[in-house]
């Protein structure tokens, strides 16, 4: 059992309410078997330790040890880990809930393009399908641990993946075998775009997609995801692929509205698409559909970053009623970031979210987007996944971008990340 106390700031979020960090000060923090049992102020951590734990601890204690006084202190119950942190804030782990992890190969001269003034289009994904199939499975499984282990080092403690660089059978399977061995949140989205060896038949392609691999991915893949857009799937074609996926028990999510305003996010809403992504082009109308159908809209800073694409006001979208996300979309192409803390700061300073609203995005957004409840937020029963600052406050996470501020990282109530200066 561990109980973190000194915490300047603990964030502890409402999963429902946009912004809403439900911050103690001066707060301490009781975990055990990986779960959040208590939070509050650290002035009461003794009562609430010895409240709790009792005879759990290996000292036979019961409720007249604790009503006689016999337990006066923290310190007094065995088997007990205090960490006192001197003032820093803890925040919950960040729930990234879109990343294409899964590829080989490098496109730093497209991006170098882009700066140039090259425009982006989907078209790019192309050079890493062959990178990718080109690539062994060991190959591909270590890039994705390395990724991995960069985002967990920035404080992220849940992932969603997708496949997406293989669009044959095996190499979709393949992906998906690789991500199921490193998170639940596996998302299979063949329908990413049409490989060169159907580019004059797309409907094939299509086909494909629904008879051969959505089949060979049935319990493999907890999502079904498509690219509806210019360049990649239509809405006839996304619907038809969504549709298949959701018939072998896989939950929808949609890649919407990225480079042009089409109708795709009101598809994603009347598919019952618990998430869709992008969103960068996105009308009144839109917004009002996604909020009347409780559709989580993920943007996604990053690719706004890299791309040069205009960035959506998230503080237009809070307005409308949409429940919001935010992930880095961490990819070869259009977006090469997993750091969430810098997805922060540019939401902040480019898409005008407020500093509260986009801590709370990028960690109970994200659990909403994945329609998960144990992640995301410090309550009770609560995963105790969480992110100590080397700073003061969670505000730090916008107002020092591009400084290391992750001190330590914690995955089911387990040290993951310590990234303090070794003596």
């Amino acid at each position: 059992m561990q109980l973190i106390t000194g915490i300047s700031e603990l964030v502890v979020n409402d999963l429902d309410t946009l912004g809403e960090l439900g911050i103690i000060t001066d707060a301490a923090l009781l975990i055990d078997d990986g779960r959040i049992i208590w939070s509050g102020p650290s002035a009461e951590a003794d009562t609430a330790v010895s409240s709790r734990l009792g005879e759990s601890v290996g000292k036979g204690l019961n409720d007249d040890d604790i009503a006689n006084g016999e337990v006066t202190s923290a310190n007094d119950l065995g088997g007990l880990e205090t960490i006192d942190l001197g003032g820093k804030a803890v925040i919950p782990g960040f729930v990234d809930s879109h990343n294409h992890l899964i590829f080989a190969g490098d496109r730093s001269e497209e991006f170098a393009a882009r700066m140039a003034g090259q425009k982006y289009s989907a078209g790019g994904i192309a050079t890493t399908v062959a990178a990718t199939r080109a690539a062994t499975e060991s190959e591909l499984e270590a890039n994705l641990v390395h990724l991995l282990e960069q985002a967990k080092r920035q404080g992220t403690t849940t992932f969603e993946i997708k496949s997406g660089y293989g669009l044959t059978v095996p190499d979709e399977i393949q992906a998906l075998d690789i991500i199921n061995r490193h998170t639940e949140e596996s998302t299979l989205i063949a329908a990413h775009v049409v490989p060169p060896e159907f580019k004059d038949e797309p409907e094939r392609y299509v086909d494909l997609v629904i008879d051969e691999i959505i089949p060979a991915a049935e319990g493999k893949a907890k999502w079904i995801d498509v690219f509806c857009e210019t360049g990649a799937f239509t809405e006839v074609q996304t619907r038809r692929i969504i549709e298949a996926g959701k018939t072998v028990g896989m939950k929808p999510r949609l890649h919407a509205n990225q480079l042009t305003e089409g109708g795709a996010l009101k598809l994603g809403a009347e598919l019952g698409c618990v998430s869709v992504d992008h969103a960068t082009f996105a009308s009144d109308e839109d917004l009002a559909v996604l909020a009347e159908a409780g559709t989580v809209v993920t943007l996604l800073p990053s690719i706004e970053f890299s791309t040069r694409q205009p960035y959506p006001d998230a503080r237009r979208y809070a307005d409308a009623g949409v429940s919001l996300a935010i992930a880095s979309d961490c990819n070869p192409g259009s977006g090469f970031s997993n750091s969430m803390p810098f997805v922060i700061a540019i939401g902040v300073r480019d898409m005008h979210f407020t500093v509260e609203q986009a801590v709370w995005a990028a960690t109970a957004g994200g659990a909403n987007a994945l329609q998960r409840t144990d992640v995301g937020h410090l309550g009770v029963g609560a995963r105790a996944d969480l992110a100590i600052l080397d700073a003061p406050s969670y505000r730090h996470l916008a107002y020092r971008p591009g400084v290391q501020l992750v001190e330590r990282v914690y995955s089911g109530g387990e040290l993951i990340v310590d990234n303090r200066p070794r003596d």
